[in-house]
Order: C-alpha cells, then sequence, then structure tokens
C-alpha cells in the first residue's frame, strides 16, 4: 500500500493519540497501520467504547489494515458488531452527554480453518469433525457479515511438489507500483472504489449486455443479495484498474464473482 498522504497521516494519528497510544510531540504517523488484535478482546476495544468514548482497532487501523486471524473464534456478536463499519466506514458511539464518531476506513481481512479440527478437504488426512460440529463452525461468521467480505478464497494444502518447486510470485515494489496507479486512477473519480456512491458507481461500472447477463444469473440462481452485487461491481472496478482498462469488461465481472465462491457453496449447503 502507498504512504500515507498527508492529510491521511492527520487523521490517524488523532486517532491512536486518542487512543492512548501516541506519545505527544513524535510527529505524524507516515506509514499505514496494521492491527491484529486476539480473538479474545472486547467489544469496546474492537468497535470503539468506554466513557470518555475511546476509537477500537477497526478506527485504529483506518487507512490502514484489520487483520483477525482466527476468525471463526472470535464471538459471534463481536463479528456482528462490525457490520455497520464495513457498510459505512465509520463507528458512531451514543452515550448520554454525547455522540462520538470515529473513522474505520479499514482493509479487513481475516481468516480462518475451514473447520474445527483444520483438516476438512485435506487430500490426505481427513476431518474428524461431525456434520453438527460443521455447522456450528460455520454459523459462527453470520451470512451478513460474509456478505460484506468482498474477496472469499478457500487455500487448499499444498503437495510438496508445489512446496518445493514454488516459483516466485511479483515482487512487492512491483505490485505497490500497480496498486498506486490503480488508486491514483479511482482518486481523480472522487473517491476510492470502496467508497464510490452508487450513482458513481452505476457510471463508472457500467456493463454491457454478458455483464447483465452474469449478475442476473447470479441473483435469480445464485441468490446474490443486492450489497453482494454491489460489492462485486466495485471489485470488478478494480480489477480494471489494476489493469489499465477504461470499461469494466463482462470477464473482470466474472473474475471478480468467483471471489464469492465460498459464499455461493456455503448458501447452497445451508
Amino acid at each position: 500500500m502507498p504512504a500515507l498522504a498527508p492529510e491521511e497521516a492527520l487523521v490517524v494519528t488523532r486517532l491512536h493519540s486518542a487512543a492512548g497510544l501516541r506519545p505527544p510531540g513524535r510527529g505524524l504517523m507516515s506509514r499505514r497501520p496494521f492491527r491484529a488484535p486476539h480473538h479474545s478482546l472486547s467489544r469496546a476495544a474492537l468497535v470503539g467504547g468506554g466513557s470518555p468514548p475511546r476509537p477500537g482497532e477497526i478506527s485504529l487501523a483506518h487507512h490502514g489494515i484489520l487483520f483477525l486471524d482466527e476468525f471463526a473464534e472470535y464471538p459471534r456478536h463481536l463479528l456482528d458488531a462490525l457490520r455497520e463499519p464495513l457498510d459505512t466506514g465509520s463507528v458512531w458511539i451514543s452515550r448520554v452527554s454525547a455522540v462520538a464518531v470515529f473513522p474505520a476506513q479499514a482493509l479487513v481481512v481475516a481468516a480462518m480453518n475451514p473447520c474445527r479440527c483444520g483438516w476438512l478437504g485435506h487430500p490426505k488426512r481427513g476431518c474428524r469433525c461431525t456434520p453438527a460440529d460443521l455447522e456450528r463452525h460455520h454459523a459462527r461468521v453470520s451470512g451478513p457479515v460474509l456478505d460484506r467480505l468482498d474477496l472469499q478464497i478457500e487455500v487448499p494444502a499444498l503437495t510438496s511438489d508445489e512446496l518445493l518447486r514454488a516459483t516466485p510470485g511479483e515482487s512487492s515494489a512491483v505490485v505497490h507500483a500497480r496498486v498506486s496507479v490503480a488508486r491514483a486512477r479511482q482518486r481523480e473519480r472522487g473517491a476510492l472504489n470502496a467508497m464510490l456512491s452508487n450513482a458513481a458507481l452505476r457510471k463508472h461500472c457500467a456493463l454491457d449486455p454478458a455483464g447483465t447477463r452474469l449478475i442476473a444469473d447470479a441473483v435469480d440462481r445464485g441468490g446474490m443479495s443486492a450489497r453482494a452485487v454491489h460489492r462485486a461491481l466495485r471489485v470488478a472496478r478494480t480489477i480494471a484498474d489494476l489493469a489499465g482498462e477504461e470499461s469494466v469488461t463482462a470477464l473482470r465481472l466474472a473474475e471478480a464473482l468467483q471471489y464469492r465462491a465460498y459464499e455461493a457453496r456455503r448458501v447452497v449447503a445451508g
């Protein structure tokens, strides 16, 4: 990710200062925050709270990354508390005397095992979970929370050949340059794709007939929600931006939709 812009650095520094994490006199933060809280944290620690109100992890990761490892181990009420920040990019904390609003435009990255024992789908080691265990494990992450996660990738176990003969991918410097160019294109439109208004989304993600058919099929046959459709369009727009393309083609939309394959399979299984 690119370095913080001056206006972003000011907001991030103020948030960390409000949480007591930034000693006076240290100047503005220059690196984007990375937060990785343990799943045993409280609701106030995750989304903010207290008296006086203080920002939580989702706000401390503003303009950066919030990494939630062992996602299914977080209590369900904590994950559900993320629904509003993931939708609006902010957290509202109401008290008798005042209302505090903290920005929360963080890139949320979550990771979880496929089941409680961790071996579901492994080609060599069999899963020891019962059907009831699997149902309880997947129920820890509610449908509305999953609906708000744009990229849902299942990572299969590697074979010894894949592990030992893996070829290096692109360097971080190459990816950084491509991401910086894509973000600059988005800012020229007025906002990053994640924060585009619905009107701007329709303008910059106009679909051709093939793309329209893909969306119709995802809604009618796959049960995709309106929120998921809008999120898939934003992802497709971002994929096109990274490729330097002006329009969103059916190919880019198909790629965005396949990133929600886990959600679709879970709906069918349920």
